[in-house]
């Protein structure tokens, strides 16, 4: 009987010229693999190409899980493992199984008894979580805001009110050609006493992150962030908010005439 593998989980890097990738003990398992299951081959194998892996490529297989993968073979991802290979877990960008569809065959190796090994690397939520200097103690990341105007603006409002009803940081992503349409909602919508953090194009040359509040942002402004990777933080532990300012009082007030 052939002694059954390890699923290694492994993080991959966040772009082009990253600065911040896996350890060297991480790079040498992943030398030994020569089976992965990613999001995509493509992206997968430019990965491997950079950590130079002396593997050759017609030597590896790739089980690709997205979308268009079926249920059922995905219950086959992990077969190989049962014949004493060992298989990685490659993500596009960053840790697997963090915002990343890479949990599902995470929970099946769970279920089937096979051994998960997670590696350090870069993770933009704890990265910018690390950089913001808000609350590290209590935050929640709440991933994809939605893309209308009207439905964001209620988000953004609501990730607030959780940010000062639980004292926490709140954390959240958005498509990169929508950053300038949810930045510009947070200023105008959100408290002016709410930290807002801006991290963008985390690990890169390219790097930009900054914690103001929003009144200071509304001062000075960000520049345009059009299409590239962004993760965002607010909090606001000061209690303070927009009210609404109540409505006159419509009663009389003087003496009641008999």
């Amino acid at each position: 009987m052939n002694q059954q593998g390890k699923l290694y989980l492994i993080p991959s890097s966040m772009g082009e010229g990253a600065v911040i990738g896996l350890p060297q003990y991480a790079i040498e398992v992943v030398h030994t693999l020569d089976t992965f299951v990613a999001e995509r081959a493509k992206t997968a194998r430019r990965f491997l190409k950079d950590i130079k892996t002396p593997v050759p490529f017609n030597d590896m297989t790739f089980y690709e899980l997205n979308k268009h993968t079926d249920k059922n073979e995905r219950e086959t991802f992990l077969d190989d493992i049962f014949e004493g290979k060992n298989m990685g877990l490659l993500s596009e960008a960053g840790c697997p199984g963090v915002a990343d569809p890479g949990a599902e065959i995470v929970a099946l190796a769970h279920r089937r008894g096979v051994e998960v090994v997670p590696f350090v690397g870069p993770s933009s939520i704890l990265l910018a979580l690390m950089a913001s200097g808000m609350n590290g103690q209590q935050f929640a990341f709440t991933g994809y805001l939605p893309s209308k105007p009207e439905a964001r603006i209620k988000a953004l409002k609501r990730e607030e009110s959780q940010s000062i009803a639980h004292n926490q940081t709140r954390i959240f992503i958005e498509t990169p050609y929508r950053n300038n349409a949810l930045i510009q909602d947070a200023l105008k919508h959100l408290s002016p006493y709410t930290r807002f953090c801006i991290a963008v194009d985390l690990t890169l040359p390219t790097q930009f992150i900054s914690t103001k509040t929003i009144r200071e942002w509304q001062q000075n402004p960000p520049p345009d962030f059009h299409k590239r990777p962004a993760i965002f933080l607010i909090y606001n532990s000061s209690q303070k908010t927009y009210k609404a300012k109540k409505p006159p009082s419509s009663k009389f007030k003087g003496k009641r005439r008999r």
